[in-house]
């Protein structure tokens, strides 16, 4: 297994990412994660569309937050595209907070049993078991167009250079 340290760090301190890291061009690898319905979802339920995968450690955080109702807001613009939110909460921890922010755009996914995404895409930070932050957008046939693992955890990903590759797509 693939293990790269000092990569990212949290607040100041490296941590090791485990799994291979996706590159642009890179053809993006299956996934099994869960709905916070608690129902397997794989990157093949998302077959045809633009994927915009938003990765964060853990949806009770500010900067996690943020992220995820800046995603969920701008989903409703972007024609024939899926955007998720992927953490390693609780699916009962991701439904409390979809219920409670009204996120109805975007999907929430839990990596928590296995960490598919995590292993398969090189967010899992070995440390913590949590996945580090950052987005992956995939076009139509699951190309890596745009990649970005946010170097302090604790920083907020570049949503204008995300979301501007999915809408030239």
């Amino acid at each position: 297994m693939d293990k790269r340290k000092s990569v990212v760090t949290m607040k100041g301190n490296p941590v090791t990412l485990l799994g291979k890291e996706m590159m642009v061009g890179d053809i993006a690898p299956n996934f099994t994660a869960v709905t916070k319905d608690l129902k397997e979802f794989t990157l093949k339920d998302m077959e045809g569309k633009i994927k915009l995968i938003s990765v964060v450690p853990s949806i009770d955080t500010g900067v996690c937050d943020l992220q995820t109702m800046t995603f969920n807001e701008e989903a409703e613009k972007l024609n024939n595209t899926v955007v998720v939110t992927i953490s390693m909460d609780l699916p009962f921890a991701l439904n409390r907070y979809c219920a409670a922010k009204g996120l109805e755009n975007a999907i929430t996914l839990s990596d928590h049993r296995e960490a598919s995404f995590g292993l398969a895409y090189g967010f899992l930070i070995e440390e913590l078991r949590l996945l580090a932050r950052g987005v992956i957008v995939l076009d139509q046939n699951n190309k890596v167009i745009y990649v970005e693992y946010v170097n302090e955890i604790s920083q907020q990903p570049n949503y204008d250079k995300a979301l501007e590759t999915v809408k030239q797509l």
